[in-house]
């Protein structure tokens, strides 16, 4: 509607001022209203892919797309160790100052370097829309991370979970309805985008059970029978290679997506992860095998990562790339989310007592390995009509030859 150049300042603008505001603060209101207003910088990415799907040319928008999604995972490997390190020789506003700084440095990398958009839709924004859809989705997360907290059958559990899903039902038709839909349901209920989606969410989850599990591994005592005993900083400078691996492999999704399409390079991703978890269950005692583990994950997401927006891309209207790509990164949050719940519920069972502190027993965290590689397993089928029906129609499109 207002260009994706012009969104892309607003959010880095609203984003740096959240920063400001948690770099000024001192109460837990300021610190959590500045966190959500930094949340507007996760815009950034769909915006960005559907920026590059206006201005490179064809064939160079799998490698945009790969490297625009590893930038997730690069900077969350960058920060996690750079956060331990700030909290323990320094004062905790420094993390806003430093964010705050990076989002105004790239505020105006923005206004230099990137053209005005030039496609636009017109219509008006769908308010109702935007804002049902959020008191739906805050009111799941609330019950899916907080459960295992409240307890999964309390009132405030079953009320967000029962409360998110009558939202969410009436939301639905609301957006059928609406001419300008902040989702086009349409669309994304198309059985191909929605297998991207659901894979979208799978995904997700098995990415991030890795750093979860395997950072509590690192940062439990050695009493724990698994544990290693590292204090923050070190677990999080031991993991940080991972953000390099997953940066590294965007460029091979591009390749691969460019070669055997992006259905399959998400598949191959996919697989691989399942696999790194497979072998988690079994190498999880050295810490060399944790990290060697860990790159292939960081790898296989990077694939499976690059090859999404590439194939949203694809199956979507060029009006709708930020907006199918948006829903398509908010699923994939659901899935992280979603993981944190998962690990927390199975981390109470078998718990143990080392040093008069609970930790979960080895046999909780097998148990979420083997959850994550069957999530992974999912989203390879969930993909795999996709990768079928490109194998079916290269098939119909080769000549056939003429004999005399």
């Amino acid at each position: 509607m207002y260009g994706k150049r012009t969104v892309m300042l607003c959010c880095l603008a609203v984003m740096v001022s959240g920063s400001l505001l948690g770099a000024l603060t001192d109460d837990l209101v300021g610190a959590i209203t500045a966190r959500a207003l930094q949340g507007a910088g996760v815009a950034l990415i769909p915006i960005g892919i559907a920026i590059m799907r206006d201005e490179l040319p064809a064939p160079r928008v799998p490698m945009g797309v790969a490297l625009m999604s590893a930038t997730l995972a690069v900077g969350g490997g960058v920060g996690l160790p750079l956060a331990g390190v700030i909290v323990q020789n320094a004062d905790w506003h420094l993390l806003f100052w430093v964010t705050g700084g990076a989002g105004a440095v790239t505020l105006v990398a923005v206004l230099v370097a990137v053209p005005r958009s030039p496609i636009r839709t017109g219509g008006a924004f769908d308010y109702w829309g935007a804002g049902l859809l959020s008191v739906a989705l805050t009111a799941l997360l609330l019950a899916l991370t907080k459960g295992s907290q409240w307890g999964w059958t309390s009132p405030g559990t079953l009320l967000c979970a029962l409360g998110g899903a009558v939202v969410l039902a009436g939301w639905v038709p609301l957006e059928l309805r609406v001419r300008r839909p902040l989702v086009d349901l349409r669309i994304a209920g198309r059985p191909a985008v929605l297998m991207v989606n659901v894979a979208a969410v799978l995904t997700g989850f098995g990415m991030f059970t890795n750093p979860l599990v395997t950072t509590q591994m690192l940062q439990s005592p050695v009493g724990t029978g698994y544990g290693h005993g590292l204090d923050a900083a070190t677990a999080g400078l031991l993991l940080a290679p991972t953000a390099v691996a997953f940066g590294a492999a965007a460029p091979l999704s591009a390749f691969l997506t460019r070669r055997y399409g992006a259905a399959m390079t998400l598949c191959t991703g996919a697989l691989c992860m399942g696999a790194g978890y497979v072998a988690h269950v079994w190498l999880s005692h050295d810490i060399g095998w944790i990290i060697a583990v860990s790159l292939m994950l960081s790898a296989g997401a990077s694939l499976a990562f690059g090859a999404m927006p590439a194939l949203v891309i694809a199956l979507v209207p060029a009006s709708e790339t930020a907006s199918a790509n948006g829903l398509n990164s908010l699923l994939r949050s659901i899935g992280t989310s979603s993981s944190s719940a998962v690990v927390a519920a199975v981390a109470v069972i078998g718990a143990q007592q080392v040093g008069g502190v609970p930790y979960p027993g080895f046999g909780a965290l097998v148990r979420v390995f083997w959850a994550a590689a069957g999530a992974c397993l999912l989203a390879a089928v969930a993909v795999l009509p996709l990768l079928l029906r490109r194998r079916a129609s290269s098939r119909e499109s080769t000549p056939v030859p003429v004999t005399s």
